[in-house]
């Protein structure tokens, strides 16, 4: 069925609403028998029943892009909503299928890399069970041995590094026989490879958790909250549906160290970027359970804004850029000057420049991705 462009936000507007409550929701109202009518549950059978074929397929394109398929769709076939259940049921196996495979791949990467030094799953397993579309690794090894070994063990291809790539030594790999590409962050993090304090505490403060069959060393929750800060609010700035319930997740989980996450941050210059990071995460949150995640006020207080200001737009809740993401920049620049860290200054300072020559690049391509 062919939809009309000029509804096609609205269709992907609502699939998102839908997505929203579905795993955004308290875990008992999407469970057990029919009698049990609460808001939440009333929502999504008014949101579903309207559906039609194509509004199924985008539902399910959208759970894909916002990695929340395994979190989502099986709640979905347990209200015994529709009649695409075989479509939904084969997605949900396909897609569990995909994430066994990648997991077995993995694994055995994660053990050749830790011979040249630590390795830490960075994003891609704070989803589980879901999984990113990439699988992303920060190691302290030297960058020619992480080649050596993928090249090496695994056969895999280098991708050629965009100018973005290499500042933040980051190494883009395609092994055979694995769909999703090895992203290996190398002794940095942040767009332009700025932060290499985050890093060391990344490494020091990892624990091993087990995912399906397999172990991996994994970020501790507060560093996970960092890193998810520096992809959402310095890099791409918009928000995938995963990220509010990954950190809602832990923050409801509690044992969350605000303490260390402040000192850490602020050192780091990432500080009011996390605060309102965590602040639009609970503002979200509040609007499907009535109450957002506890968040101690001190940090409420130094969130520059919060869920108010983020709108749905292609696909992704998006943060607006100017002034407030600029905002952050600044204040990281700033930090890390007053750090003395003169050099990561100055390859964060360069940022204005790459950031220009990719819009450049688009104008004229169509594509920045050999900028980024």
């Amino acid at each position: 069925m062919n939809q009309d462009p000029a509804n096609q936000g609205l269709n992907s507007s609502t699939c998102f609403t839908l997505l929203s409550r579905l795993v955004l929701g308290r875990d008992e109202t999407l469970t057990g028998s029919w009698d049990r009518w609460d808001d939440n549950v009333a929502e999504i059978l008014s949101l579903a029943l309207t559906f039609d074929e194509a509004d199924w397929h985008a539902l399910q394109s959208l759970a894909s892009s916002h990695h929340v398929v395994l979190r989502g769709l099986p709640r979905l076939l347990s209200l015994s909503i529709g009649e695409e259940h075989e479509a939904i049921g084969a997605a949900i196996d396909a897609e569990r299928a995909r994430i066994n495979r990648a997991l077995s791949f993995l694994s055995p990467i994660c053990a050749a890399l830790e011979q040249a030094g630590p390795v830490v799953v960075i994003k891609s397993l704070d989803h589980w069970p879901d999984l990113g579309s990439d699988l992303d690794l920060y190691t302290k090894a030297h960058a020619r041995d992480v080649v050596s070994i993928m090249r090496n063990r695994f056969r895999a291809q280098l991708s050629k590094p965009s100018w973005g790539d290499r500042m933040a030594n980051k190494w883009n790999f395609e092994v055979p026989g694995l769909p999703e590409p090895i992203e290996v962050h190398v002794q940095r993090l942040g767009q332009m490879g700025e932060q290499r304090l985050i890093g060391d505490s990344l490494v020091a403060r990892s624990v091993p958790m087990q995912f399906g069959a397999y172990t991996f060393r994994v970020p501790s929750p507060e560093d996970r909250m960092i890193v998810s800060t520096l992809q959402r609010m310095f890099r791409h700035f918009y928000i995938r549906l995963c990220d509010i319930v990954d950190v809602a997740h832990s923050l409801d989980r509690g044992g969350i160290d605000f303490d260390y996450l402040r000192s850490l941050a602020k050192m780091s210059g990432l500080w009011q970027g996390l605060a309102t990071y965590l602040k639009i995460v609970s503002g979200y949150v509040r609007q499907y359970r009535g109450n957002g995640v506890p968040l101690p006020s001190f940090l409420l207080a130094d969130a520059r804004f919060g869920s108010e200001k983020v709108r749905f737009g292609k696909q992704f809740l998006r943060i607006p850029i100017v002034p407030d993401s600029a905002r952050f920049y600044t204040a990281e620049l700033k930090e890390l000057f007053w750090n003395g860290e003169i050099r990561n200054t100055l390859r964060l300072g360069l940022l204005p420049l790459l950031a220009t020559a990719a819009a450049v690049e688009y104008r004229i391509t169509g594509t920045d991705k050999g900028i980024w």
